[in-house]
């Protein structure tokens, strides 16, 4: 009875229906993110793409959900059928928990309360990311080897070597952002980016932003990066064996990755929520919010425009030359990025 009367029951409403809103609102943007890759690819290959299923093609994402839905659900007699069930919901599930340490704006202030927009505002939130990033490549590695497929086991063996390898060169960039800032909460990093006289962290970090964002491109496995899923080497990848809605689940988590890549990117290097050239402080709090959160919207579109626009113009690598540029170019450049950046904060210092 104690405890019931301890919880703050309209903080844990108000979270509750910030959850549903996030999740909901990533899984509609993943689905017409879909529909924009088709789009951009048609543009850059000068044909007109999907426009068929209602005006203009808009219907089209509704059109593919349902084919999943309605198609057959087969699990192979030869499936380890309790992992082949799992692979595709934890990759599903990490893709949708890397939006919790978010910060999509300031506050909003509603019934005399003022209501963060972050789910958590967690003092080790990069580790947070981290730590569910790396739990999808057991989304991968699960659903390759219980399908008991040669060539889902060689993908999924590929998706874990390639993120073992970019993961560290990430980290390394993102530890150059974290000794500027001093902090592993998102919220602070992009509240120091806004300060006054402050500029984005890109601009005291652009080869460690380049760094970020061609391991992020590996992480969500995207061309050039995509060699688990190369289509015209392993057939159709770690997820040859499925169907249904359990590959809808591989390929919604492909995209929901690369909006919360974008995300993060966004608040590490970019600002966050911030709008360039207005003070924030001098507007209603609620309209504050509300720019700031189509100023991160508008920052994540960018940043999906590039993904896709690089996809569909940079061929494949070689695995060779993937594990290479992650090893031997893509590390010691996140080091030698780290430590002048460890010396220039000390000269400051001193």
């Amino acid at each position: 009875m104690n405890l019931l009367l301890a919880i703050d029951w309209a903080l844990l409403i108000e979270k509750l229906i910030l959850i549903a809103i996030i999740v909901f609102a990533s899984l509609g943007i993943a689905l017409y993110t879909t529909f924009a890759e088709r789009k951009v690819a048609a543009v850059l290959q000068d044909r007109p793409g999907p426009n068929r299923a209602g005006p203009f093609g808009l219907f089209q994402p509704f059109a593919d959900g349902l084919k999943l839905i309605m198609k057959e659900e087969i699990i192979p007699n030869t499936a380890n059928k309790s992992l082949f069930i799992l692979g595709p919901g934890l990759a599903m599930t990490a893709a949708l928990m890397s939006c919790a340490v978010i910060p999509w704006s300031s506050h909003i202030e509603l019934f005399d309360r003022s209501i963060d927009l972050q789910i958590a505002d967690i003092n080790i939130g990069i580790l947070y990311v981290f730590g569910v990033v790396s739990m999808g490549v057991y989304g991968i590695m699960i659903g390759g080897w219980a399908s008991n497929n040669k060539f889902s086991l060689m993908a999924a063996l590929r998706g874990a070597s390639q993120a073992i390898s970019y993961e560290l060169a990430m980290g390394l960039a993102l530890i150059a952002v974290l000794m500027i800032s001093g902090s592993l909460s998102l919220k602070t990093i992009v509240e120091q980016q806004m300060g006054p006289g402050q500029l984005w962290n890109v601009a005291y970090q652009p080869l460690g932003f380049l760094i970020f964002f061609i391991c992020a491109m590996a992480e969500c496995n995207r061309t050039p990066f995509d060699l688990p899923e190369a289509e015209n080497e392993l057939n159709f990848g770690y997820h040859q064996e499925y169907s249904s809605m359990k590959l809808g689940f591989y390929l919604f988590s492909e995209y929901i990755n690369m909006i919360m890549s974008s995300a993060i990117m966004a608040c590490l290097f970019f600002g966050g929520y911030d709008i360039p050239f207005l003070n924030e402080s001098t507007l209603a709090p609620n309209v504050a919010a509300i720019l700031g959160v189509l100023a991160l919207l508008t920052k994540i579109a960018i940043f999906i425009f590039v993904f896709m626009w690089i996809r569909w113009t940079i061929p494949r690598f070689r695995y060779d030359q993937l594990m290479n540029l992650g090893w031997k170019t893509l590390i010691p450049l996140a080091l030698v990025n780290m430590l002048a950046t460890g010396a220039v904060i000390l000269w400051h210092q001193g």
